[in-house]
Formats: C-alpha cells, structure tokens, sequence
C-alpha cells in the first residue's frame, strides 16, 4: 500500500492514537506525540498542510522500529 500524499499534521496525529500516541506538547509548527505502549517513545510532527511525503515515511519507519513491526503494517493500519 503505498502512504498517502495529502495527509496533514493533524490528521496524522488523531490517526497514531490508535498506537497511543497522545499530544504532550505544541511549539510552533511541531506538534509532539508520547506513547507509553512497550516503553515510552516520542515523535514530533510538523503541524504542515500537507506533510512532506518523505517526512512522513521518516515518522513511520520510527514507528515501526519502536513496535517492532513492518512500516507497511503501519500504513495498513493508519491509512
């Protein structure tokens, strides 16, 4: 499945809480989501409309090292 080009910051935020990601923090543009889920990890996304295709496959592949699964489980998942 290939990831989508025209997914917002946002968007992709209320998408991960299905991971546990939760917002902690917002400063400017960067929006900064934790997960307690198998220890605690922590990703910034950029708060852009849309988000930069390879910015976004770099968000994902941190997911999928932290979970231990395939990247393209996650876009399954997500998208």
């Amino acid at each position: 499945m290939k990831i989508p080009r025209n997914i917002t910051g946002v968007q992709l935020a209320k998408k991960l809480k299905q991971y546990g990601y939760e917002q902690t923090r917002q400063t400017g543009s960067h929006i900064r989501l934790t997960t307690q889920i198998q220890g605690e990890h922590h990703i910034t996304i950029p708060h852009h409309n849309p988000i930069k295709i390879g910015t976004l496959s770099a968000i994902l592949n941190d997911i999928a090292t932290h979970f231990n699964i395939a990247k393209e489980e996650i876009v399954k998942n997500l998208f």
